[in-house]
């Protein structure tokens, strides 16, 4: 345990100075409330591509009816915690925690470290330097991987949203190593990484000092409205996060399809064989629009364009939601379509558009 973490049991909360947040959270694609008050005139089902949400759910098992009306047993959670070890490549259930969500444990990893500086790696998901913020800490978000060592607390997410930039393993643990020196903590976001180089991966690192990984459930598996997820990190660190979410903090419906999806090996391989495919399909359909791909996963596209304007408008009165960034206007990212019907109706309201 590191004297930083060991620390900020004994610091006051009321001590601590909050700076001042935002009243909302930010939008991050995926609100069809958002797309309906900007286009309001839309009268055809809305195609939602502003998300990086697998468009192919794992298909649902049968779950028995004692899943909604009984507590979910602890047996259980364990059991997850130990498909999620394995899936994962961690050494121990142990070192795994089980959430409603990688949101929810954000902010409690940020108070791991006494308030202090946090740097994310940016321009990225936003809700990281938020929760930093909201626990006290003063944030800086930066383009440069070496600035990175400057901080109490550092935030990677890899592959990054929205531009599947890929930081190499060996650089996150050396960085890890550094802070985990001077009390520090690197907190890699791996959410995405199921469709990315697994060699890349720092999960199988989770228990050395210095080191939280975060990994959804909710995106490969195309559920995120079961609201599950996972971090990873040294036994105590992993024990104090579990006690602060409390007991039953996953539900009895997320801990049976959470161990059978994690399981299915067989759906896995054929899953990402079958996102890389619509990925490449997706690619040549915004091609032959004059639009270039600049980054992404197989799960989202990321361009950079002149035209996000244009684009974005036209699409969306044709009822199509992508994601644009407020912080980056010349950057556009589609989600995959899911469906022939949903390729052919990106295909037909891109047609209007003269790029090139």
């Amino acid at each position: 345990m590191t004297a930083s973490i060991a620390s900020v049991r004994k610091a006051s909360r009321t001590d601590m100075k909050r700076q001042e947040l935002p009243a909302e959270v930010g939008d991050h694609g995926g609100s069809l409330t958002r797309a309906r008050r900007l286009f309001p005139d839309v009268t055809v089902p809305w195609l939602d591509l502003s998300t990086g949400i697998n468009p192919h759910s794992y298909p649902l098992p049968v779950l028995p009816a004692t899943v909604f009306s009984a507590l979910p047993e602890t047996a259980r959670l364990d059991e997850l915690r130990s498909v999620a070890a394995d899936f994962y490549g961690a050494r121990g259930a142990e070192l795994v925690v089980a959430a409603p969500g990688t949101q929810i444990l954000l902010p409690q990893v940020m108070e791991l470290v006494a308030p202090g500086k946090v740097v994310v790696l940016s321009p990225t998901y936003a809700e990281h330097a938020r929760a930093a913020r909201l626990v006290g800490h003063s944030v800086t978000e930066t383009s440069d991987f070496e600035m990175l060592a400057e901080a109490d607390l550092a935030v990677v997410v890899n592959p990054n949203n929205p531009d599947g930039r890929i930081a190499p393993r060996s650089a996150l643990l050396a960085l890890a190593d550094h802070l985990a020196a001077k009390g520090g903590l690197l907190v890699v976001d791996e959410a995405f990484m199921e469709v990315a180089p697994a060699a890349e991966s720092v999960a199988g690192e989770a228990g050395r000092p210095g080191l939280v990984v975060l990994r959804s459930f909710g995106k490969f598996f195309g559920l995120a409205g079961l609201r599950l997820g996972f971090a990873l990190a040294e036994r105590e660190v992993a024990r104090r996060v579990a006690t602060r979410l409390g007991p039953w903090a996953v539900s009895g419906p997320a801990l049976e399809i959470g161990v059978a999806a994690l399981g299915d090996r067989m759906w896995q391989a054929a899953m990402r064989a079958q996102l890389e495919s619509e990925a490449a399909r997706l690619d040549a359909l915004l091609a032959r629009h004059g639009l270039d791909v600049a980054g992404g996963t197989s799960l989202y596209r990321f361009l950079r364009t002149a035209n996000v304007d244009a684009i974005f408008d036209t699409l969306g009165r044709a009822g199509i939601l992508v994601r644009n960034f407020e912080a980056q206007p010349d950057a556009l990212r589609f989600g995959l379509p899911g469906s022939e019907a949903a390729f052919d109706r990106l295909d037909a309201a891109l047609s209007g558009l003269a790029l090139r």
